[in-house]
């Protein structure tokens, strides 16, 4: 029981993310469009996404933190090409954050600060500084993963697609209808996920079981569009991992992505060489602010560059000490005015030492 719970909160999680705005203040994540049921909140505090391609597949594996009320939520996402859907392994990205750890790096500093002697009686240590059917829609499989419902589904028409997705029980908002059309032009298809809680009342709240979605294509794409229906600003965080470096063509209306981490990975292990193998493979992690959802106009296109690594370094100051801990500045200071002392103490002798010269000039009788 303790496992459905898992997976149905991560489903909710997924279908939460993504429409936001429709119903309590709206929330979208960036791959597809999450609904709560009417006079429920979902609200999705970030979206994490790993990435696996390989110049011919796609693996796209999706984690949601959620807040709310919500018991029930369906969830749709586009794809280029014919999915494949299963349930994702909670630790990857667990082992990914361990992988792109920051270096830690000490960083010495000369003159003492609050909570170093004299200031503190202690020494203190400051830290410094991802087939169209009748009416236009095609059901190309259905299947339950624990307790959701997944729909595979084609269509040559968004409000086909839209009153499809409502009459089973996937509610949608007539603007997320809208903004189907670039996809339906480009003939993509989508999977469709909706809650069906074994467990009555439950509802969606924290971190939920990654969703994964496999499918054919021949570049690198993150479907970000329909994030553009959410009212408050989003944040995405993009694990990559490919041949090479890859990183977005363009913006898409955000923020400049940031680069932290791109590096190597010689063995992987576990979760992350269950998506990538066991070959070496490259990682990139990218994190990108949407203060305004509305102006994202894209889909992320990602491109090859050059394998260039970085990973981020945090420092730790601390200050300059010699061997059991003695502060290096006392050191000099205290040299520096013990110096001075011994300076005086010669002056001082030699200027008595120094005789007295008789000029032979008497006064007058």
């Amino acid at each position: 029981m303790r496992g459905t719970h898992r997976i149905l909160t991560t489903i909710v999680a997924l279908l939460a993310l993504q429409l936001g705005s429709l119903v309590a203040p709206a929330y979208a994540c960036g791959c597809g469009a999450m609904i709560p049921t009417k006079d429920q909140r979902i609200g999705v505090d970030r979206e994490e996404s790993a990435v696996h391609w390989d110049g011919r597949t796609e693996t796209v594996v999706m984690r949601f933190n959620v807040h709310g009320d919500a018991r029930h939520a369906a969830w749709i996402m586009p794809v280029p090409s014919r999915a494949g859907v299963t349930l994702g392994d909670p630790e990857l990205f667990d082992e990914i954050e361990q992988l792109t750890e920051p270096e830690q790096r000490d960083r010495f500093y000369f003159w003492p600060r609050a909570g170093d002697w004299p200031f503190d009686l202690d020494y203190g240590d400051g830290a410094g500084a991802p087939a169209p059917g009748k009416g236009g829609v095609g059901v190309v499989g259905r299947e339950r993963l624990g307790p959701f419902d997944v729909a595979r589904l084609t269509a040559t028409d968004p409000e086909a697609l839209g009153d499809w997705l409502r009459t089973n029980g996937f509610e949608l908002p007539e603007r997320l209808t809208g903004a189907l059309q670039p996809y339906v032009e480009q003939k993509w298809e989508y999977v469709a996920v909706r809650l069906a809680p074994q467990e009555k009342d439950a509802v969606l709240q924290g971190e939920l079981t990654p969703l994964r979605i496999t499918f054919a294509s021949p570049e690198l794409v993150y479907p970000m569009r329909l994030s553009r229906l959410a009212k408050t600003s989003q944040t995405l965080g993009l694990s990559i991992l490919a041949e090479h470096r890859m990183e977005p063509r363009s913006p898409i209306g955000g923020d400049a992505p940031e680069v932290t981490f791109a590096g190597r990975i010689e063995r992987p292990e576990g979760a992350v060489a269950e998506l990538a193998g066991a070959k070496p493979v490259h990682l990139t992690v990218l994190e990108q602010e949407f203060p305004y959802p509305e102006r994202i106009d894209d889909d992320h296109h990602l491109r090859t560059v050059a394998d260039t690594p970085y990973r981020r370094v945090e420092y730790t100051d601390r200050l300059l000490t010699v061997g059991d801990g003695i502060p290096v500045w006392l050191l000099t200071v205290g040299g520096g005015l013990a110096l001075a002392a011994v300076a005086t103490l010669l002056v001082v002798r030699v200027t008595r030492r120094r005789p007295v010269v008789d000029s032979g000039v008497r006064s007058p009788a």
